[in-house]
């Protein structure tokens, strides 16, 4: 019998979750769209607006506050974009330098065609903007700063950051406050009221729940500029028919990984501890990034010197462990971490540089698949480098 592979990319995708599947199940056996007034489109439309009042619910906000997207990458285009175009003639764009691509492309993009200003604040070595960074930022030219942008959690090295300090420092110069919030739910307690932001990026298959689903929570009187035109669905913010088999799984898994986020998080803490514990054991020379104790419970990020990080995540695929590495690939170029450099990283650690991230599936059978495989791995990726 084939041993099933150690699945250690749950950052990338988790498996959706069972609430997730059978509230997903039902709703495609079904037909109706959700803008129909028909008894078909009327059953559909309440499917999307109890998913929105129970998202709300979990998250701590208002069902009005909840705009549906096809997942993180729109909603964070969306925020960045039609933030900007609501407050233009204001130009500066801030960013932490460690963003995902999904918010600093739109940034850039931005800056190369429509005028925008770029800023990407400095982050220390364990990736944490410092509230004095934005500060210092925002104080040089204030009455000129259009949004800023700062994820909650990294989705390389899995620092968390100090998102409710960041947020009053925008909010004491009226300047709106978005955050990337998709690896941090259902590992961390998120409330979207709590924390004081103007915009909140989630996204389903972080979080136990299908592809392509997606919100950005709204504060009420925060409206962005569209980015799609048409039906003038979702607050006349995002236009488009919505899924609502897919909302229905989104709104499933939100609140499942809510509800289980507590005890979920204690348990990966203690496996990714014991990760943590045995790979420095078996790769003494291994560095692992990130703050050391502001991450998230289910991230263990490493350099492991002299190895190139996509040749040592090939040699692990072929023995049965799935993981990631954060550096890009540009026509078949392997490109260093923009994130690991960022923190201050050499080149070659930024490209020697593997991910492994748990979930809620996650056992010990997948750390003892790791640590059986990763010795020989490494060996042998460090001989190819010297070749």
């Amino acid at each position: 019998m084939t041993t099933p592979p150690a699945y250690l990319d749950h950052a990338a995708t988790t498996p959706m979750l069972p609430e997730a599947i059978e509230a997903m199940t039902e709703q495609l056996r079904r037909v109706g769209n959700p803008s129909s007034l028909h008894a078909a489109g009327r059953r559909t439309r309440r499917v999307v607006e109890e998913a929105r009042e129970s998202i709300a619910d979990a998250l701590g906000a208002r069902p009005s506050e909840v705009v549906f997207t096809s997942g993180g990458t729109e909603a964070d285009n969306l925020a960045i974009k039609g933030l900007y175009w609501a407050r233009r003639p204001r130009r500066r764009v801030l960013l932490s330098a460690i963003e995902h691509h999904a918010a600093l492309d739109p940034a850039h993009w931005l800056a190369e065609s429509q005028g925008a200003e770029v800023e990407l604040l400095e982050v220390d070595e364990h990736g944490r903007l410092h509230p004095d960074t934005l500060r210092a930022a925002v104080e040089r030219d204030p009455e000129n700063v259009a949004v800023i942008s700062v994820m909650w959690a990294n989705n390389e090295v899995g620092t968390v950051q100090p998102v409710h300090v960041l947020a009053a420092i925008a909010h004491d110069h009226g300047i709106p406050f978005h955050t990337d919030a998709v690896q941090a739910i259902g590992q961390l307690p998120v409330s979207f009221a709590r924390s004081g932001v103007d915009a909140l990026t989630l996204t389903g298959h972080k979080v136990g729940g299908p592809t392509g689903a997606g919100a950005l929570l709204l504060a009420r009187g925060v409206t962005p500029v569209p980015v799609l035109h048409g039906g003038g669905q979702e607050r006349d913010v995002r236009s488009g028919t919505l899924d609502a088999p897919a909302v229905a799984g989104l709104a499933a898994a939100v609140r499942a990984a809510v509800e289980q986020q507590e005890a979920v998080a204690r348990r990966l803490t203690a496996l990714r501890d014991e990760l943590v514990e045995r790979v420095r054991l078996a790769v003494p020379d291994v560095v692992l990034n990130g703050h050391p104790t502001d991450r998230l419970p289910g991230n263990a990020h490493f350099s492991f010197p002299g190895c190139e990080g996509d040749a040592l995540l090939m040699l692990l695929d072929a023995k049965g462990v799935e993981c990631s590495t954060g550096s890009a690939c540009s026509a078949g170029v392997a490109q260093p971490s923009h994130v690991l450099l960022a923190m201050g990283a050499d080149t070659a650690a930024a490209r020697g540089s593997l991910r492994f991230s748990l979930g809620h599936t996650s056992t010990g059978h997948d750390v003892d698949r790791l640590i059986e495989v990763l010795p020989a791995a490494v060996e042998r990726a460090r001989r190819a480098g010297l070749s």
